[in-house]
């Protein structure tokens, strides 16, 4: 962990970066990202799409949006910004094209909360980083980790690729699904984890699938309804069962706000009651630690099996295993990174 102390930020180099600086893609990451920009006193000189993505006469912060050749045209060597998130195998294909001309960097702002993590982050924060390192199970976690917070520090992809593995790894070989599990889906969308789990638990005994996001409920309830032994729950997983606000998107990337619409909230313990559960997934937007605080009576009593990311705040990375540890210090924990620009998909396992 000590050499990654010397590693210089991102927005450090940007700001002696010996090429113009152009944003690839547009929307909220790309907004934060100028924000970020804005602060340091980095300036940029154009925004580009995928090629398939470029709408004529479409412009975003007052620059056209152009393709990366319209660009090329005029600026002969680019520093490249990554502003969106993508698993998708064409698109980090493309990625990888891009990077073998150009300096290219995939900024790592928080899906939410305003915390960066930069060199004065990292620093302030270093033992508790160091502690958790410490701390994990086994090679491949104590690897990932350090790779992800050189990321992050640094915008450099290759950091990424040195530590992907297999979603299907992380089920054979970690957390060992069976036949007798009782699956609680925290942030399950439209069915896609429902069914991922499946095909590791056949025989399970019993799913818990809960969205707060109306639309993508609508699609998870269709989609699973010939399901056995399923139940489904339109609320937002919260610390304590009440009522909040959700922004409802339609998308994955709806999520829990002050602003949003009434929404009704409700914590893990009181979904699972005086009942069982054996496993556990949180994709939830940046609540995965009311998930925790809501979840410390099972956590305690059940010791379930859990799958947590870990990508959408900057602190994440601590404060999710200090919460879980905190209640139960008898966890097995794992750390894993799918294929995923940027650090999306980046989760923690409890075992």
């Amino acid at each position: 962990m000590e050499s990654i102390l010397k590693i210089p930020d991102l927005w450090k180099n940007l700001k002696t970066s010996p090429y113009p600086i152009v944003l690839y893609g547009m929307g909220n990451g790309a907004d934060k990202i100028i924000d970020v920009l804005n602060k340091n006193g980095i300036s940029f000189v154009g925004v580009f799409a995928s090629d398939n993505f470029k709408k004529s006469g479409k412009t975003f912060h007052g620059f056209p949006v152009l393709t990366l050749s319209d660009l090329e045209q005029t600026y002969e060597k680019l520093t490249v910004l990554m502003c969106f998130g993508s698993a998708r195998q064409e698109v980090i294909e493309n990625v990888k094209r891009i990077k073998k001309k150009h300096l290219f960097y995939a900024p790592d702002v928080p899906v939410c909360g305003d915390i960066i993590f930069d060199n004065s982050f990292f620093k302030t924060n270093y033992l508790r980083h160091k502690k958790i390192l410490n701390i994990l199970a086994d090679e491949i976690s104590k690897n990932t980790f350090a790779n992800i917070v050189s990321y992050k520090l640094s915008g450099n992809i290759d950091f990424l690729f040195s530590c992907e593995t297999s979603v299907k790894s992380a089920f054979s070989e970690v957390l060992r699904l069976n036949e007798n599990e009782i699956y609680l889906d925290l942030g399950a969308y439209r069915g896609d984890t429902v069914f991922e789990f499946i095909k590791y638990a056949k025989n399970y005994r019993k799913i818990y699938a809960v969205e707060p996001d109306k639309k993508s409920y609508l699609k998870l309830k269709s989609a699973t309804e010939n399901l056995q032994n399923i139940e489904t729950i339109n609320a937002c997983i919260s610390s304590e069962t009440g009522m909040g606000s959700f922004n409802m998107s339609g998308s994955r990337g709806s999520n829990a706000c002050s602003c949003g619409t009434p929404v009704k909230t409700v914590c893990a313990d009181d979904i699972i009651g005086d009942g069982e559960v054996t496993y556990i997934k949180a994709d939830i937007e940046g609540a995965e630690c009311d998930f925790i605080k809501g979840a410390e009576n099972i956590i305690k009593t059940q010791k379930p099996k859990m799958m947590i990311s870990c990508y959408h705040r900057s602190d994440d990375l601590i404060n999710i295993p200090e919460a879980v540890l905190n209640i139960r210090n008898d966890y097995k924990v794992y750390m894993r990174h799918f294929p995923s620009l940027p650090a999306w998909d980046t989760v923690y396992l409890f075992v």
